[in-house]
């Protein structure tokens, strides 16, 4: 069974039509990268998934785990296993990132019908997380995102990512503003993190540097609302030779 299944899905934001019927499928273990030009709906199909309240899905259905989320609140999304790290993560002046952790943690374990996570046990399992992503120990005393680069913000998220251990991790433009440095960390995170697991990956973005870390299984390019076409990473080095124009001139009059 598919973990993540999107079907026909129209979504808009206040009186703008933003996916006009988007099919696509995201299965336990596969790295599904979704491509398109700025402007195609590539976040706004990522923020429907998790719940967001500003869309509202007009047509359609996402099941995941064969369980129909459509109508379901972002929380218990998350709980259900869903994850995802943003293109821009905001700062939360005040909090810890230990606090936060272990906020996340304990709310995963009572959905779970687990008591709250003991401070020793919490300790161990991030040390082995950061260690696992190559984030340093004191990065976990600082204020959430407060004054962090674009890389440290989207190292965060990998942690969370290895903490959590979600069944599917939706990365929307996680490359976007990193240097070569930083989008090697994250790339490598990832791909710690994902291997050896059945979770799936939904990863978005509109370049290719990142598709020549993250190797994905299938790629789905979105144009003007609508995946327009799909196949493997040859997608990927057509894109990266040609850029768009063959999107626009090929597939958007059939789309």
């Amino acid at each position: 069974m598919p973990d993540l299944e999107i079907s026909n899905l129209h979504v808009q934001a206040e009186d703008k039509q933003i996916l006009k019927g988007v099919d696509l499928t995201v299965r336990e273990g596969e790295i599904h990268a979704l491509m398109g030009p700025n402007g195609s709906g590539k976040s706004t199909l990522a923020n429907a998934i998790m719940g967001h309240p500003n869309l509202q899905v007009t047509e359609g259905r996402i099941r995941f785990g064969g369980q129909d989320i459509t109508e379901a609140d972002t929380d218990e999304r998350s709980r259900l296993g869903l994850f995802m790290a943003f293109q821009y993560p905001v700062a939360i002046p005040g909090v810890t990132i230990t606090k936060y952790l272990r906020t996340v943690m304990n709310a995963h374990r009572e959905a779970r019908g687990e008591p709250e996570v003991p401070l020793k046990e919490f300790r161990t399992t991030v040390q082995a997380a950061m260690e696992l992503t190559d984030i340093p120990r004191e990065f976990v005393s600082r204020y959430l995102n407060d004054g962090f680069s674009g890389g440290e913000k989207k190292r965060l998220e990998t942690l969370q990512l290895a903490l959590q251990k979600p069944r599917a991790a939706i990365l929307d433009e996680t490359d976007s503003g990193l240097d070569i440095d930083a989008l090697n960390v994250v790339a490598n995170g990832v791909n710690t993190v994902a291997s050896g697991t059945d979770m799936g990956v939904l990863i978005i973005t509109h370049y290719q540097r990142i598709l020549r870390m993250i190797k994905p299984d299938k790629v789905s390019i979105l144009y003007q609302g609508r995946i327009v076409t799909d196949g493997g990473p040859e997608l990927v080095d057509r894109l990266e030779a040609e850029g768009y124009g063959w999107v626009e001139r090929e597939l958007a009059p059939a789309a």
